[in-house]
């Protein structure tokens, strides 16, 4: 009972702040291994099990995604590639194979997270100001191509572990675009989401014997409702605070990899 009450709390956190920033998965994945889950078992029905928090957390920042619907013809499908490249890479690399650098990546994240604001006013100070120039309907096929190259590898890092990659697509999107940080927010959770979800389709068609189901529904009912809770939440915090709170929860994932390690 202790157990499944801290796999259902851990599924609450990190569905709620997998919405807001990103990095649920440094939440019920150590959790799980610190009750003896098999690290394959653990990823795989962690993955499988978060999908129910992304869907109820899109849904909470439908209208900031409702005004992209076209970029998003390009920007689901690269998504939705590199998750299944990913998904398959888990199943048939070594673990350590791709985790390894997954610290940098993070480091990265954040450094584009804290450093995006700044260089979006740089590149401003030469446009017109009553342009929506940098937005995603707007970018240069060069940009948009960089974009969606970003979106494809973080999808393949997504479907192989995930850790933080909400913090890496919003870093990807505040340097390349200047999209609002609420709006980019939608986007991550539609994106990090489908990620999630065809990779947990092809875990299920390749290594279904992968999977603890009992893992997969006390996350997924502690996600599903950590998602509504965290929408709401979410859309009400200043620019600032959000990018705050990516940079916290961004070192905090470092450092408990580094310590699982």
């Amino acid at each position: 009972m202790v157990e499944a009450l801290a796999i259902l709390a851990a599924g609450f956190w990190a569905g709620m702040i997998n919405v807001v920033v990103g990095s649920g998965t440094l939440v019920t994945f150590p959790t799980l291994l610190l009750f003896g889950y098999p690290p394959l078992v653990a990823n795989v029905s962690n993955n499988i099990g978060l999908v129910g928090g992304g869907i109820t957390g899109t849904f909470g920042y439908r209208r900031e995604i409702s005004g992209h619907r076209r970029e998003l013809r390009g920007l689901l499908p690269a998504s939705l590639l590199g998750g299944v490249t990913g998904a398959v890479l888990l199943l048939a690399l070594p673990a350590d194979a791709f985790r390894m650098i997954v610290p940098v990546l993070i480091a990265v994240g954040l450094g584009m997270v804290v450093w995006g604001p700044a260089l979006q006013r740089r590149a401003a100070r030469g446009r017109d100001a009553t342009t929506d120039h940098g937005r995603l309907s707007t970018l240069t096929r060069p940009r948009l191509g960089a974009v969606l190259v970003g979106v494809y590898l973080l999808g393949i890092y997504g479907g192989y572990f995930g850790a933080a990659q909400g913090v890496l697509i919003v870093g990807l999107m505040s340097v390349l675009t200047s999209e609002g940080l609420q709006s980019i927010t939608g986007l991550k959770n539609l994106l990090t989401t489908a990620v999630n979800a065809i990779a947990a389709v092809t875990f299920l068609l390749i290594s279904a014997e992968s999977v603890d189901w009992t893992v997969v529904l006390l996350i997924a009912a502690g996600a599903t409702a950590g998602g509504v809770v965290g929408a709401r939440f979410g859309r009400r915090l200043p620019p600032v605070l959000m990018r705050t709170l990516i940079v916290v929860v961004g070192v905090a994932a470092i450092l408990r990899m580094l310590i699982f390690d």
